[in-house]
């Protein structure tokens, strides 16, 4: 089975799940309110850190310099914004987790040891 489909059966399985347990400890007025609070905050903060990558971008540019961390990093706080809109806690986390410069740059040195690792196999 492949990873996405496993992801779309998976994701909204959980999401209940957590909706359940955390509804019966605050109530389910307050986890609705929570929902939207976090989507708030968060599609908030992807704006100003989209603006900050949009900026830094430009700057790499200048320089002449391939602004690959940014594109990287700007397709991360788009994919973070969706996750952040999407009602649920475990979409929230992943999103808050993308949105931040620390674990974008994890997700980067991944992505790009992934890629380095794919090249010397096609040069090899």
């Amino acid at each position: 089975m492949s990873p996405i489909l496993l992801s779309i059966i998976l994701i909204p399985i959980l999401e209940i799940y957590l909706f359940i347990k955390i509804g019966s400890q605050i109530g389910a007025f307050n986890t609705i309110l929570l929902i939207f609070i976090t989507a708030v905050i968060g599609v908030y903060y992807a704006k100003y850190e989209g603006l900050n990558t949009v900026r830094s971008g430009f700057l790499q540019i200048i320089k002449n310099e391939v602004p690959a961390y940014e594109i990287i990093s700007g397709a991360a706080i788009a994919f973070a914004a969706i996750l952040l809109i999407i009602p649920g806690f475990a979409t929230d986390f992943l999103g808050f987790l993308l949105i931040f410069p620390i674990t974008r740059k994890l997700f980067f040195g991944n992505i790009s040891n992934k890629f380095k690792k794919k090249e010397t196999k096609k040069n090899n």
